[in-house]
């Protein structure tokens, strides 16, 4: 009797959790196939495959192909570096592709040695489906899980690398599970204080809680690099300064100056950038 009670409750147990895992799943995709809302539609301006050098001399890669949590299919080119200094995954920003980022993966591959894996967002390049915020995010995790079965590394061994928009996605993911290290650029606090400069009539569109870097990054503590240009018009300096101020220990900000918001990868700040890269490749 005990013995038929006991396998009757795990019977129940694992229905339940099964029925939880489907519910969970399917609530996933529904939150990544909804229609883009308005401040999504001012946010993405995706770039799509044919355009573009997609075929670039000097840059060694894969075209990796993997699907989001929702199923949305997507695509990413993987550049390995011999003898790694380490392993990177970079979101992008918020317009063009992996292709019109040809030379800063070449750069990072051969200058300074890491393996990287750029992915494009859904909507992106070769990537199917809408641009979403949430879909982004999904998108930067399943990536990040392609790139721990390419590289061979978990999590913890990774650094999460975000330019503008893409800083914000993988800020999301750290606030998760820890990475090795985080390189920020050119990014914000969070979107509705970006929305405030550019559309102040209409930033009461943005939820205050979406793609909330500053809440984010307080639940990081790791390395932190984060970059910004001094004269940057798209992301204003500010919001840089004020996302770096609400970061834990060990951080280091790198005002870049005179930069704007898309020449902010200086002599001074690559110099920068390699010796934050050297200091993680130390043996611990």
């Amino acid at each position: 009797m005990l013995c038929r009670s006991i396998c009757l409750a795990l019977v129940a147990s694992l229905w339940t959790y099964s029925l939880n895992t489907i519910f969970a799943q399917e609530l996933l995709k529904l939150e990544a196939s909804k229609e883009p809302s308005l401040d999504e539609l001012l946010l993405f301006f995706p770039a799509k495959y044919p355009s573009g050098d997609w075929s670039p001399k000097g840059l060694k890669f894969q075209d990796v192909y993997f699907e989001s949590n929702d199923g949305t299919k997507l695509h990413g080119w993987y550049c390995p570096a011999e003898k790694p200094r380490a392993v990177v995954l970079v979101a992008h920003g918020n317009a063009g592709h992996v292709a019109s980022r040809a030379g800063w993966l070449k750069y990072l591959q051969s200058q300074m040695s890491v393996s990287v894996l750029m992915f494009d967002y859904r909507g992106y390049g070769r990537s199917q489906g809408t641009p979403t915020v949430d879909g982004a995010i999904q998108d930067a995790t399943a990536a990040r899980k392609k790139l721990s079965e390419l590289a061979g590394v978990n999590d913890s061994q990774m650094v999460l690398m975000g330019e503008s928009l893409g800083g914000a996605v993988v800020l999301q993911l750290a606030s998760k599970s820890p990475p090795k290290a985080l390189i920020l650029q050119s990014t914000f606090s969070c979107l509705k204080d970006v929305a405030d400069v550019h559309f102040p009539r209409l930033s009461w569109l943005v939820p205050r809680g979406k793609l909330d870097s500053i809440g984010a990054i307080k639940a990081y503590r790791g390395p932190l690099l984060l970059s910004h240009g001094t004269m940057d018009r798209t992301i204003p300096f500010e919001l840089g300064e004020k996302l770096f101020q609400a970061a834990n220990e060990p951080k280091e900000f790198v005002p870049v100056r005179g930069a704007d918001h898309n020449d902010a990868l200086t002599k001074d700040y690559l110099q920068k950038l390699n010796v934050f890269i050297d200091e993680l490749a130390k043996p611990r």
